[in-house]
Order: structure tokens, then C-alpha cells, then sequence
């Protein structure tokens, strides 16, 4: 909804108000999302938003993500912010096949974030979880649950140079 504020004829300028819901377009799920009494976005230190990162390219990945592929993503470095590309943005606007055909986290690849210290995984998807699970959300209540935040929706990955880089 947009609300015209101010208007050039009385004020002089063009102010006005967007009013969105908190889920449109690139946006945090703290763990308030699915956790009762969990940290809501103004509890989350800027420390876990910012600072060094690694990108796990799967571009063009086809379904889910196991425990398994974890290790060799990582290469041994940090993952305590993780950015993952699935080249997601390029199927915006796809209709219900961009949400029912995406790529997801499986519940061992999100335990192992977790008991690797991740704080923040950011996808290029609308959710780490597969379509199939969306009326239990367990990856979300996984990571939300052990304080990680998920960061979704998120564009052009694909422009970010290296595998390792600074969030800001």
C-alpha cells in the first residue's frame, strides 16, 4: 500500500509511506519467525549481518542439499556466514514452479551449519526448506531454532567474485 504523505501543491515536495509485510523481497527471518521468545530483527547484533562470509556456487542445483555436500563447499574455511547460490533470482517471476521447484537445505545439511557455528545463511530462494515441508517449515525451525539467522530472496549472487568475501 502506498499513502501519499505530502504533495508539491502544499508542502513543496512528494513524500510518501510504502507499507509492506516483512516478508517482500530480500529480507531476515530472525528466530522470532518460527521460534516463540526467540530474538525478533532489532535483537540481532550487527556482527552477525556483517563480516566475513563464504558463498557455496551451486548454481543450478536441482533438489537437496545433504550433509554430505557440506564439507567440500566449506573447503575447511569458516562458515559462519554463508551466502548460497542457486541462481534462484533468474526464476523470479515464474510463478508457483519457482517456489515448487527449488533447490533445499536437508535437515543434516542445517545441522551441520549449525554444529559448524554458522550464524547467518542467505539463500537466492524463497526458503531452505523443499516444498513438500512448507506447511512443518523443519529447516527454518532448525536454523532459527539454534539462533541462525536466514536470510532470503536474496539477487545476483552471481556477481560476488570469489567464494570467500565480507558481508556488509
Amino acid at each position: 500500500k502506498i499513502t501519499k504523505l505530502t504533495s508539491f501543491g502544499v508542502e513543496g515536495k512528494e513524500i510518501s509511506k510504502l507499507e509492506c509485510g516483512t516478508h517482500s523481497g530480500t529480507h531476515i527471518d530472525a528466530p522470532r519467525h518460527f521460534i516463540e521468545g526467540g530474538a525478533s530483527v532489532d535483537d540481532i547484533p550487527l556482527d552477525v549481518l556483517c563480516g566475513p562470509a563464504r558463498l557455496f556456487n551451486l548454481a543450478e542445483w536441482p533438489d537437496a542439499v545433504s550433509q554430505g555436500h557440506m564439507p567440500r563447499l566449506a573447503q575447511g574455511g569458516s562458515v559462519e556466514r554463508v551466502l548460497i547460490r542457486f541462481d534462484g533470482d533468474k526464476r523470479l517471476g515464474s510463478g508457483l514452479g519457482y517456489y515448487r521447484n527449488q533447490p533445499w537445505l536437508t535437515a543434516g545439511a542445517a545441522q551441520w551449519l549449525v554444529d559448524n557455528g554458522c550464524k547467518l545463511v542467505g539463500l537466492d530462494t524463497p526458503m531452505p526448506d523443499c516444498w513438500d515441508d512448507i506447511d512443518r517449515m523443519p529447516i527454518h525451525k532448525l536454523l532459527l531454532g539454534a539462533g541462525i539467522v536466514i536470510v532470503e530472496y536474496m539477487v545476483n549472487l552471481a556477481a560476488i567474485p570469489t567464494d570467500t568475501f565480507q558481508l556488509i
